[in-house]
């Protein structure tokens, strides 16, 4: 909740098969107790564990078609 009437909560969009769309600049405490900065406009965090750059997503969740 924001502090003062002026303060937006921040914004998350949950997307089926994808993302959390967060408003950003974000802090994220990971399991380990380390904490992982992006100063974003719009950060994607990454539910699915998939991508190489966890915690941000980098669209491993999409499924891939082969040529």
């Amino acid at each position: 909740m924001p502090n003062s009437p002026s303060e937006r909560p921040c914004r998350i969009r949950v997307q089926q098969r994808g993302p959390l769309l967060m408003e950003g600049p974000v802090e994220v405490e990971l399991e380990d107790g380390s904490t992982v900065v992006s100063d974003r406009f719009q950060v994607a965090l990454c539910t699915c564990r998939r991508s190489r750059r966890y915690p941000w997503c980098d669209t491993s969740h999409r499924e891939r078609t082969r040529l």
